[in-house]
């Protein structure tokens, strides 16, 4: 058995003097060894890294592991400001790394989410040791699923992430006043618990006031809106030309930021890198095989990865062949590994989005239909009423929110059972057919109010009449003339699936998904002081001037 030397809270020293700490996990022996590092702000040692990076494996396959604790962070000094020192925070600490004793000098990054995000900032700060970088669902742009996603503000990540951080950020500030810290962990426990109970529904949304009752630095979204460029502190969109490094992207399809890790891979393929792309039928927090009501085979795990290893040691494979001494990758190298649900299948492509796939209309139709024939005369619109203060409720999706609410595919029968969600649905399909690629619909309707949101979701109806949600999105909108028809487009992001022979394509449509997605109120009022909400009269176009369908890429069988 190899023999692995750790030492714990190794200091290292910022540009400004402020010391962070990193545990470091090394193989017994001189080296030299290659080095993979993950900066993290939610513990070295936390549970969640297993997912991630196994440090005692990665030291047996011949690596120094770096976990390093980030600015303001635990056993790290200076303050806690979400995204705001990374980037300088992560070239000081690659350079720092690359020098330890046994280090060969290369460095390679690795870790999910926050900590994928921390890869892409020490990337673009371009420090010379670091080679390679292999972030793991997380995102491209924060305006498209971190803080905000088409307009609407992401309530349902924001909020629990904001307390749950809170706990440290509590116990620096009343490290000597154990009265102040014992009152302060109550209440916010108390707020992290009642999340679901009702702390969700706290207006106004975009000044959340749990937030200021405990004087947090929260996920982004206000401090974006008061410095628009601060935001480009964990931005990655528009600037993956500046990173010439080959990386390796891990997505989920019920992830969170699944679009970001697909536009991540796509902009590195066309700024002419090595990039490799695995996306499974996961959640942010589950890469197993069972996913919401779904099990998805036991292929579907990252432990097993149909037969081709687990997805850390394909990792390992990558970084021994991009850090180590392994045979170098060829220049324009990387291949994509899709798992297409339906199916239950993994598919080696060589592209994404795939050229293959091609767009096909379905139309919304009267009477609930859903058809690949566009409407040749006029039909009547559908209506429905959406109140804010009874919003369609979170079920199922790629989302992150309390505890309370389960990710992935689930049941959706109480959602459209509501008044306010309309239902299109085709005939049984005669054979299976696959839908790869991005989807999005074209929604033709008007509110009667100054501003409202529309929600589209794609779902497969099986054979017993149960419908799963595939993939959704939303678009935030202003009515340029109450009550005016407009047509408006909604994003909902990318999957991999087939729709057997059997089962029915079915789309809804409404204007809420709360909590993932704050209410809009209806009234046009800013999302930082709005608190009065009214109800809105919506109308769902689909006749000859106006079609509303989903578009979605079909690969030919």
């Amino acid at each position: 058995m190899t023999e692995i030397q750790i030492q714990f809270d190794v200091p290292a020293e910022m540009r400004d003097g402020t010391v962070l700490r990193a545990d470091v996990y090394r193989p017994a022996g001189t080296g030299p060894w290659p080095v993979l590092l993950s900066r993290l702000p939610y513990g070295k040692q936390t549970s969640m890294l297993a997912m991630m990076l196994d440090p005692l494996a990665a030291a047996r396959r011949g690596f120094i592991v770096v976990i390093q604790d980030t600015r303001g962070r635990f056993a790290s000094e200076g303050e806690w400001e979400p995204w705001t020192y990374e980037e300088r925070d992560g070239y000081d600490t690659v350079r720092w790394a690359a020098a330890l004793p046994g280090s060969s000098g290369s460095v390679g990054m690795i870790g999910g989410s926050y900590f994928g995000n921390t890869q892409w900032m020490a990337a673009l700060s371009k420090p010379p040791e670091l080679k390679a970088i292999a972030p793991m669902i997380t995102w491209s742009d924060p305006e498209d699923g971190l803080w905000t996603r088409g307009g609407a503000i992401e309530l349902g990540i924001s909020a629990p992430w904001t307390l749950m951080m809170g706990a440290d950020a509590l116990m620096r500030r009343h490290a000597t006043d154990l009265e102040g810290l014992a009152s302060g962990i109550t209440g916010l426990v108390h707020d992290l618990d009642g999340l679901a109970g009702g702390g969700y529904a706290e207006l106004p949304a975009g000044r959340f006031p749990a937030f200021a009752r405990h004087d947090l630095p929260e996920l982004g979204y206000e401090r974006s809106r008061r410095e628009p460029d601060w935001a480009r502190s964990c931005t990655v969109t528009g600037r993956h030309d500046e990173v010439d490094l080959p990386t390796f992207q891990v997505g989920g399809w019920f992830d969170i930021f699944a679009q970001g890790t697909l536009d991540n891979f796509t902009a590195m393929r066309r700024a002419g890198r090595s990039a490799t792309l695995v996306v499974g039928p996961w959640t942010h927090t589950n890469l197993r095989n069972v996913v919401g009501d779904v099990n998805f085979g036991f292929a579907a795990n990252s432990d097993f990865m149909g037969m081709r290893g687990s997805l850390h040691d394909m990792q390992f494979d990558w970084f021994r062949r991009t850090i180590g001494d392994g045979e170098p990758l060829e220049p324009d190298a990387g291949k994509v590994l899709l798992f297409v649900m339906g199916i239950n299948q993994w598919r080696e492509e060589t592209e994404w989005p795939l050229s293959r796939a091609v767009e096909r209309d379905f139309h919304l139709r009267a009477d609930g239909r859903l058809t690949s024939e566009p409407p040749s005369t006029s039909e009547q619109p559908d209506e429905f009423t959406y109140d804010p203060m009874d919003p369609v409720p979170t079920t199922g999706g790629a989302l992150l929110l309390a505890d309370e609410f389960r990710p992935g595919p689930l049941d959706q029968a109480a959602v459209e059972a509501r008044e306010d969600v309309l239902v299109f649905t085709t005939d049984p399909l005669a054979e299976d057919t696959e839908v790869t690629g991005r989807v999005k619909v074209i929604l033709f309707a008007a509110t009667d109010g100054p501003s409202t949101d529309w929600v589209a979701r794609l779902c497969d109806v099986d054979e017993q009449g149960v419908s799963r949600n595939v993939t959704d999105g939303i678009v935030r909108v202003r009515a340029e003339i109450p009550g005016e028809p407009a047509e408006h487009v909604v994003d909902l992001w990318s999957t991999s699936t087939v729709f057997r022979a059997g089962h029915r394509i079915r789309v809804q449509v409404t204007s809420s998904n709360f909590p993932r997605w704050d209410r809009n109120l209806n009234t046009g009022e800013p999302e930082d002081n709005a608190t009065t909400a009214r109800a809105a009269r919506q109308q769902v176009f689909h006749s000859s001037d106006r079609p509303s369908r989903i578009i979605l890429p079909v690969v030919p069988a």
